[in-house]
C-alpha cells in the first residue's frame, strides 16, 4: 500500500553525479517538481566501502537530509545504495522511497536472443539481491554478470569535462558481449546510474550493436505513481555535494540543463 506523501520537494540521492540520468527522466515525467539532488561525492566511490559501514553511513546521511529538507518522496538513484539500505530507510521514515535495481526482469522479457548482460559495479554484481532477481525473473535466459570497477569513475570524469580512457572502457564492457551457439548478447542492462552517460561510447566501442537498457524512465514513472498520493512542491531545483567542493563549469552546465542550481553549502551529514 502506498503511503501518503507530505507536501515537499523530491529528494534524489546518489553516490556521485550519475543520478543525473535519473533526474533527466524525472524532469520528463514531472517537469515542474522541485528537486533536491544530493551527490555524496565525499564518500564516492561506494565500491571502496565495507558493506556494514556503507549501510550505516547512508542511513545516517539520509536521516539528516530528510530532517532538513522534509521531502515528499526520496529517490535512491544508486543501485549499490538501493540494494543495501531501502528496507532500513523505509522502516525509519514515513515518506515513500523509490529505489534503483538492475532491470533484469524487463531485459529477460525483451531479449530476442536469450542472452543478456548486466553491466554493474563489482558491489552490485556480487550482491545477493542481484542474483535473486536473476533466479526470479531470468531463469530461462543466459545472464552474464559483468563487474566494471572503473566505469563509474570514468563517467564522473566525463560529466566533469575530463578526458576518459577509451581503452579501459572497451576492456570493461567486452565481457558483456557473449556468443553462444550462433546467438549473441542483444541487451546490456545498465545497472549503475552513471553508465547512461557513457552509452554513446559503449556503442562506439562495442563489437556489435545491442540495446542498452536504462532504468531511469521506469524510476521516474514509479515516482509519479507514489506522488499521486499527495502534493509535491513546484519550483527550481538545487544540487548539493557532500564534499562542499564547487562543481566545474561543464558540470554546472549539466546541472543547469536539468534545472538544478549548484548550492555552495555542504549537505548535512557529510563525513
Amino acid at each position: 500500500m502506498t503511503r501518503k506523501a507530505e507536501a515537499g520537494s523530491v529528494l534524489v540521492f546518489d553516490s556521485g553525479i550519475g543520478g543525473l540520468s535519473v533526474v533527466r527522466a524525472i524532469r520528463a515525467e514531472l517537469p515542474r517538481a522541485e528537486l533536491v539532488y544530493v551527490a555524496d561525492d565525499a564518500a564516492f566511490p561506494y565500491g571502496d566501502w565495507e558493506e556494514t559501514a556503507l549501510t550505516a553511513h547512508i542511513v545516517e546521511l539520509m536521516g539528516d537530509l530528510i530532517a532538513e529538507h522534509r521531502p515528499a518522496a526520496a529517490v535512491i538513484a544508486c543501485n549499490t545504495a538501493s540494494t543495501l539500505v531501502l528496507p532500513a530507510l523505509r522502516a525509519r521514515h514515513a515518506i515513500p522511497f523509490v529505489g534503483t535495481v538492475p532491470a533484469i526482469k524487463p531485459a529477460a522479457e525483451a531479449t530476442q536472443s536469450g542472452i543478456v548482460a548486466v553491466l554493474a559495479t563489482p558491489g552490485t554484481m556480487a550482491r545477493d539481491y542481484t542474483r535473486d532477481l536473476i533466479r526470479r525473473f531470468a531463469s530461462l535466459v543466459h545472464v552474464r554478470l559483468v563487474g566494471a570497477p572503473d566505469l563509474a569513475r570514468l563517467a564522473e570524469a566525463h560529466l566533469r569535462g575530463e578526458a576518459v580512457e577509451r581503452a579501459i572502457i572497451a576492456e570493461q564492457i567486452a565481457p558483456c558481449f557473449v556468443e553462444l551457439e550462433g546467438r549473441r548478447t542483444d541487451i546490456v542492462v545498465l545497472a549503475c546510474t552513471h553508465y547512461p552517460f557513457l552509452a554513446g561510447l559503449f556503442a562506439e566501442l562495442a563489437p556489435w550493436p545491442v540495446t542498452y537498457l536504462n532504468p531511469a524512465p521506469a524510476i521516474a514513472r514509479r515516482l509519479g505513481e507514489v506522488l499521486q498520493a499527495g502534493p509535491v512542491k513546484e519550483g527550481e531545483g538545487r544540487a548539493l555535494f557532500t564534499s562542499g567542493r564547487a562543481p566545474p563549469a561543464q558540470l554546472r552546465a549539466a546541472l543547469a540543463a536539468q534545472g538544478l542550481k549548484a548550492d555552495a553549502a555542504t549537505a548535512d551529514g557529510a563525513p
